[in-house]
């Protein structure tokens, strides 16, 4: 289980909606990466994630182009 050392909590904005609950992000520095709707984000889809949108991002230290969405800006 991964722990929350080998994670950078970064912001971003949305850039593309890829399937599969996947999306393009370009966070802070220009890097783009791939990022998963993380957890509740996914179940019952009351979180609506569309281009443009402010969100939160966990990227992984050991591949900096994957990426977890764990929050959404109003």
């Amino acid at each position: 289980m991964a722990g929350s050392d080998e994670y950078v909590r970064m912001r971003g904005k949305v850039l593309e909606v890829l399937p599969n609950a996947t999306f393009r992000v370009e966070i802070e520095g220009g890097l783009q990466v791939i990022a998963r709707a993380s957890g509740k984000m996914r179940r019952g889809r009351l979180i609506r994630i569309i281009p443009g949108d402010e969100v939160e991002v966990d990227v992984s230290t050991y591949d900096p182009t994957r990426g977890r969405i764990v929050w959404r800006y109003r």
